[in-house]
């Protein structure tokens, strides 16, 4: 199998997507040993006081 290079313009799409994730994901798809695709997934988590988790528990619950 030959080793081909990675096009820099694709290295830095690929670092612009991960920088300032917190949490979350970075997806490459590749067809035909070409990069085609770069998804980004990024998730916000906020914290939660105690009570305010009984509750929503409690909201599903009657639904």
């Amino acid at each position: 199998m030959s080793e081909k290079k990675i096009d820099e313009q694709w290295i830095e799409r690929i670092v612009q997507s991960l920088q300032g994730i917190e949490y979350g994901s970075v997806e490459i798809v590749i067809h035909d040993s070409q990069i085609t695709q770069i998804d980004r997934l990024e998730k916000q988590r906020f914290p939660l006081k105690k009570n305010q988790v009984f509750q929503a528990a409690k909201q599903a619950k009657a639904q």
